[in-house]
């Protein structure tokens, strides 16, 4: 897991301000109590005729309503459905037990740290059965993109690398690659998939260096993969790294991105 070691969770989050947490015009959710029944996805549905769509994950704490006004607002695209979903609340051992959307448990705090196979293999499943979903609706895979921001980030790249049909693009903001020793081994149709790794410089929950590393690992596999820096940028979002969203998924939906 790529986690600065010798750094609580918790404490992080208690020290970042609501301004901090911030990610375009959405603060952060508070942390949710709920069973494991899965939450229904936020949907933005296209203004024009249906031709593309973006599953979009939040981070740790937040729901699929964190990043909505974003999907609308900053990266809205007329013929493009945004699907937002919704972890599961379940306890973060990392916080005390606390339980809260999270789309895997985080057990510590190390570089080496055990990661929690089954809930971030669970989680992509999931994700994979929404791509499905849109595909049995007549979107094209290639069609068909996958993003989220920081725990969200890393679902969407083992979700979006580990898919059996060739995706059109992959989308990871303030995150890491989870199991990176499966990794080139389950890679098969997106070797050479567009993605897009943005990370700030500064950010205080998933240290830069880790997503510097996630992007050389999936360079070695993946050379389609481009890496974007935000200096000075904690563990949020920013309207240049909106705008350079936005044109990945201008530049790799082609002439639907015009129509």
């Amino acid at each position: 897991m790529f986690l600065k070691p010798g750094r609580h969770l918790t404490q992080l989050l208690k020290k970042l301000t609501a301004h901090e947490l911030k990610i375009g015009n959405c603060i952060s959710r508070s942390f949710l109590s709920a069973d494991m029944t899965q939450p229904e996805p936020v949907i933005i549905e296209a203004t024009g005729t249906h031709k593309a769509t973006v599953i979009f994950l939040h981070g740790l704490g937040d729901t699929g309503n964190g990043w909505s006004d974003v999907m609308s607002g900053e990266l809205n695209m007329d013929h493009v459905k945004y699907i937002c979903p919704t972890a599961t609340s379940i306890p973060v051992t990392v916080n005390m037990g606390m339980r809260m959307p999270a789309w895997y448990d985080i057990t510590s705090i190390s570089e080496n740290a055990d990661e929690d196979d089954a809930g971030i293999k669970k989680s992509s499943s999931y994700v994979q059965s929404l791509i499905e979903e849109e595909e049995k609706k007549g979107i094209p895979s290639d069609k068909i993109f996958v993003g989220g921001f920081s725990q969200g980030g890393a679902i969407s790249l083992y979700a979006g690398l580990s898919y059996k049909n060739k995706l059109g693009g992959i989308i990871a903001l303030s995150c890491y690659l989870p199991l990176r020793n499966e990794f080139p081994g389950i890679v098969t149709a997106n070797k050479d998939t567009p993605l897009i790794q943005c990370h700030g410089s500064m950010d205080p929950v998933v240290p830069y260096r880790f997503g510097q590393v996630s992007s050389i690992l999936i360079n070695s596999f993946n050379p389609s993969i481009q890496f974007r820096t935000y200096t000075g940028l904690g563990h949020s979002a920013c309207p240049e790294e909106f705008r350079d969203v936005k044109k990945f998924l201008t530049q790799n939906l082609g002439d639907l991105a015009a129509s």
